[in-house]
């Protein structure tokens, strides 16, 4: 990726080796997203898991947090992919009138405190709501290289940039809605409902690829593919093949890898995040 021009973001927290310091308390409904992030990446039945979460959030313990240091190469990647999804966004609220509420983005190593529970490098990057911070054990980058065989920059930024299209779903409210419907439903249609979600994020994070892309020149030749590649290899049913060996269509909570390929496609096409209604889209 071409981010030698890029401005670097001050919402960066770093708090890799400020050690856990997590007070005792309930997880929160946002510990679901954090749950869920097991199934995201691991093939995880987390059902189970939900069901034991309270609904009270316990605050999250107070951890330092400080600026990486100017030399840290993968932290300053992290930081421009950041300020590229900050510019995209803020262009996009203005358009319609809104304002857009920049997240943080905390890197940190085995575990830390958030305010929807504890989270921890093996649950993999996920956004919690309640204190509006992506969270990412940059190890994690390792694994999508080695494990998921889905290397490139791009690929990580991928990583980045569905995170903070889950962002984008709670300043519109639309993270909220869902979440109320599902406390309604049944186990399948909760599920469905998690899929459209997530697979909105993933045509969000679209839209930021194409919408950077035009505005800097981002991206160079045979890019797009990575973060195709990546978006396939944490589809839903590629996960449960590797874990289990067996497909179980109905427990899907992200999507199939075709799906999340087609809507990160859509949305990057497009460059338009109008065409991201997962919700009213009659086939995924």
């Amino acid at each position: 990726m071409r981010l030698e021009d890029q401005r670097e973001s001050e919402n960066l927290e770093d708090r890799r080796g400020a050690g856990m310091g997590v007070g005792r308390g309930r997880l929160g409904i946002g510990g679901i997203v954090v749950v869920l992030a097991l199934g995201y990446f691991f093939g995880i039945d987390t059902s189970a898991l939900i069901g034991m979460l309270d609904q009270g959030a316990a605050p999250a313990a107070s951890v330092p947090a400080t600026k990486p240091p100017a030399d840290d190469e993968s932290a300053r990647f992290v930081s421009k992919v950041l300020s590229s999804t900050e510019d995209t966004w803020r262009e996009v609220f203005r358009q319609a009138g809104k304002e857009y509420e920049d997240p943080k983005l905390v890197l940190f190593t085995g575990a830390t405190p958030t305010a929807c529970g504890t989270g921890q490098s093996a649950m993999g990057p996920f956004y919690c709501p309640l204190d509006r911070k992506v969270y990412i054990d940059l190890a994690f980058y390792r694994d999508l290289r080695e494990r998921f065989d889905a290397p490139g920059e791009f690929a990580q930024a991928y990583v980045i940039a569905h995170e903070v299209g889950h962002h984008v779903q709670h300043l519109l409210g639309i993270s909220d809605r869902v979440r109320a419907a599902r406390q309604r439903a049944g186990e399948a249609e909760s599920n469905a409902l998690s899929v459209r979600l997530e697979l909105q994020a993933d045509c969000f994070a679209g839209v930021w690829g194409r919408r950077a892309d035009t505005m800097k020149r981002l991206l160079e030749p045979g890019e797009i593919e990575q973060a195709l590649n990546a978006a396939a290899a944490i589809g839903d049913d590629r996960l449960q093949q590797q874990s289990r060996g067996v497909v179980m269509p109905e427990s899907f909570t992200h999507g199939s890898s075709d799906q999340r390929v087609r809507w990160f496609k859509r949305g990057f096409e497009s460059g338009d995040p109008k065409v991201c209604d997962t919700f009213k889209a009659a086939r995924l």
